[in-house]
């Protein structure tokens, strides 16, 4: 593990804007935009800063799952296909991540995430006190699986904008209003952060010091934005989620394509 020094001022900053990224990161998903930077310029070598982004996200994503599902925004029964292959697809993710060449993903990446904000910009969206799901089918059954392994999958490898294409790809399969969307989508990044943070730690590749650190105050700022995101509904997720999502687009275009 390389030595880093923490100074006050560093861990102050560094809490600092895990607090901002867990708030943001429970309405909307894109928290490691801010965090993986943050980290990077603390020192850390880029392995070490993923497993560490790991722990923190973890807590945070813990803590937002857990308020969707206590204010019954989630039903893990319903959803407990997505979570199985989820889990899988974070594994397999992570334990190959070292054998794959992201160039690529990097590229199309702005793309795909900004088709997802045009996407939410225009579909018509699912008033909030509608809270029916979709009824059980076997379709359904390999719509989870697929999702599942590939944003699992994705989440491992990668991981900035997972929570936006989760929310997505759910509103676009499903029809189900944005407050169970952003359930659904915690929940599951939850669940990838949380495996993908296993195969870190087997490897070697966290810091725990800091993660533990900025993962309390990720907490924090996660259970404000979940009771932000449920009290306020769809007028007030849907403008936060197409902000950040444009914002994760042109972040992630100008790190792949102004070299």
């Amino acid at each position: 593990m390389p030595e880093l020094v923490l100074t006050t001022e560093l861990l102050l900053l560094l809490c600092s804007v895990a607090f901002i990224a867990g708030y943001i990161d429970a309405i909307a998903g894109g928290g490691g935009l801010l965090t993986v930077p943050a980290l990077l310029t603390a020192g850390l070598p880029p392995h070490v800063v993923l497993g560490t982004n790991k722990l923190a996200a973890t807590f945070g994503s813990f803590t937002a799952s857990l308020t969707y599902y206590r204010k019954r925004l989630f039903n893990p029964r319903y959803w407990r296909t997505s979570l199985i292959f989820t889990a899988l697809g974070a594994l397999i993710g992570t334990l190959v991540v070292d054998q794959l060449s992201t160039v690529l993903l990097e590229k199309l990446l702005p793309i795909l995430i900004l088709f997802a904000a045009i996407y939410t910009l225009f579909n018509r969206m699912q008033p909030d006190d509608r809270m029916t799901l979709p009824t059980p089918s076997k379709k359904l059954f390999w719509q989870q699986r697929l999702q599942g392994l590939t944003l699992g999958f994705y989440d491992g490898v990668a991981g900035p904008g997972t929570g936006a294409f989760w929310m997505v790809s759910t509103m676009a399969m499903y029809k189900i209003n944005l407050l169970l969307t952003s359930g659904v989508a915690r929940t599951m990044n939850f669940v990838s952060n949380g495996f993908s943070l296993a195969a870190f730690i087997v490897l070697g590749h966290v810091h725990f010091t800091l993660g533990l650190a900025m993962g309390f105050c990720l907490m924090c700022g996660a259970w404000l934005g979940a009771h932000s995101a449920i009290r306020f509904g769809t007028k007030f997720i849907r403008p936060v989620f197409i902000s950040v999502v444009i914002a994760i687009a042109a972040r992630l275009a100008w790190q792949a394509w102004s070299a």
